[in-house]
């Protein structure tokens, strides 16, 4: 029965994975030590260690957009060498001691190679998972960057403890040129490039966002805005709360719940559809913020964790998945970037946003309103996608 199942675990698929788990893990690694970095090194005031952090994600924003446009004219795998190549230039800039400036301006061309690298990846996974298996095959790829979320922090704050900046920065180049290496050994098929017609030369909305992943990608947005919230402001409503040991293991929590998980909700994508893990993952995510904001042991405060993994964990794969499913071959590198653009922008703006919010309502409350956000987001996505699954089921 299960001998007809195209095969996912390939050389190539295992490959695209680990090169998005290294440059992912370098990105979070650094997300952790680069302020620390700026205010002992280049003695910055606090807020201008945050534009430090935050300049990277605008860097990545622009990267996707450029590239999801292009991709297919330059070519998949090509497209992936540049971006690493660019990305391992930049990480080697770090050495380069210029001042502030300097620093903002390698920031955010290491975002921007992060964004090209990583929308390449996305593609070409998209591409080599077979059609009957893209929930499950796309549901694994995202691990990768999950485990780097877990580990990137863990290992960036290990680090800053107990070795110099240049190793940090020396550690991160490594894994750079290792992922470089690895896309030597990649194959990815031959897709027909687009044709250029008057409209695709144009500077049309269609030619930087792909118009039918973009009801997928706003719910996305609304959902990595949520969870931006525990990702920039966990250490401090830990240590508001006074459970700064268990905020260590929160990631990990989160990780090994998505791994466990994962398996399976992948496969269900494929077999009943989407609206099978998101109507659940907008309860469970909303029911972990709120868990949060009530948390005052440590069990809570993990459990919290394990609830926001099992949520956000998965309908971020699902989101990804149901984005490259509803579109064209020749259109899947734009909605890839499309997609990205929207997380990014969530994980972006929302730090900015709700810390100017925080100071008003306190992490607390915060939390509460946000798990509140999550579960009501249940409404738009109904009418941007879940009435209509059902349909687009039958017609694939």
């Amino acid at each position: 029965m299960t001998q007809s199942r195209p095969k996912l675990w390939t050389k190539d698929f295992i490959v695209v994975s680990s090169v998005n788990f290294l440059i992912t893990l370098v990105f979070y690694l650094l997300l952790v030590t680069i302020a620390v970095y700026a205010v002992d090194e280049l003695h910055a005031t606090t807020s201008q260690a945050g534009l430090v952090t935050g300049i990277f994600i605008i860097g990545t924003l622009v990267g996707r957009l450029i590239i999801g446009r292009v991709i297919d004219l330059i070519g998949r795998k090509k497209t992936l060498f540049i971006g690493l190549a660019l990305f391992i230039l930049a990480t080697s800039l770090y050495y380069v001691n210029l001042g502030l400036t300097f620093l903002l301006f390698n920031r955010f061309l290491h975002g921007l190679t992060l964004g090209i690298a990583s929308t390449a990846a996305g593609t070409i996974v998209a591409q080599i998972i077979p059609m009957t298996r893209k929930g499950e095959g796309i549901g694994y790829f995202s691990m990768s960057a999950t485990l780097a979320t877990a580990f990137g922090p863990f290992i960036g704050i290990y680090m800053n403890q107990h070795t110099s900046f240049s190793v940090i920065f020396g550690f991160c180049l490594i894994l750079g040129i290792f992922s470089l290496c690895t896309t030597f050994f990649l194959y990815v098929p031959k897709t027909d490039k687009p044709i250029k017609t008057a409209e695709s030369k144009g500077f049309k909305f269609s030619s930087f966002i792909e118009p039918k992943a973009l009801p997928i990608a706003i719910i996305t947005f609304v959902i990595a805005f949520c969870y931006s919230s525990v990702l920039s402001f966990i250490n401090f409503y830990a240590i508001e709360i006074d459970l700064v040991e268990a905020a260590s293991f929160f990631f990990i929590v989160y990780a090994i719940v998505v791994l466990l998980s994962r398996p399976f909700t992948g496969r269900l994508v494929d077999v009943k559809g989407a609206n099978y893990i998101m109507y659940p993952g907008f309860f469970i995510l909303g029911a972990g913020m709120i868990l949060l904001s009530m948390a005052g042991t440590s069990f809570v405060f993990l459990l919290a964790g394990a609830l926001i993994g099992l949520g956000f964990g998965n309908m971020q794969s699902t989101t990804q998945a149901v984005a490259v499913k509803l579109t064209p071959t020749h259109r899947m590198g734009l909605a890839t970037s499309t997609f990205f653009i929207f997380l990014d922008a969530g994980f972006g703006f929302g730090p900015y946003i709700l810390g100017s919010i925080i100071p008003l309502t306190g992490y607390r409350t915060l939390y509460v309103i946000l798990g509140a956000l999550v579960i009501l987001t249940i409404i738009p996505y109904f009418f941007l996608y879940g009435r209509k699954e059902k349909a687009i089921l039958l017609a694939e």
